[in-house]
């Protein structure tokens, strides 16, 4: 079942959930991003990194969030990859697509 990227709330327990590239937002997490942006702390720019305005317990408190959402993306990968073996889809061109020679994808995805 998917699930929030960001607050892991099911999709049954959202009113919308967008998926994108191995990644899934809530209506509700959407709403917060929205606000974050609109409110954007004085002093970050675009090229400021999140973790320059958090304390060490909230950037250590990150770390599973992240780990997690790196599994899920992991997860979607072997998705289109199988998907794209099943439509008959060579291990060269799957290679190319994902930078990688046919043999580096084939081992990490067969």
């Amino acid at each position: 079942m998917n699930h929030c990227s960001f607050c892991k709330r099911s999709a049954d327990n959202v009113d919308t959930l967008v998926a994108g590239t191995g990644v899934y937002i809530c209506n509700d997490c959407v709403s917060l991003c929205a606000e974050a942006v609109k409110n954007k702390p004085a002093g970050l720019d675009r090229a400021t990194p999140i973790w320059k305005g958090v304390d060490d317990e909230a950037l250590l408190a990150q770390l599973p969030r992240i780990e997690a959402i790196r599994h899920l993306v992991d997860d979607d990968l072997r998705s289109w990859v199988g998907e794209a073996r099943r439509r008959g889809i060579s291990w060269d061109r799957i290679g190319e697509a994902l930078g990688m020679r046919r043999q580096s994808a084939w081992e990490r995805f067969a």
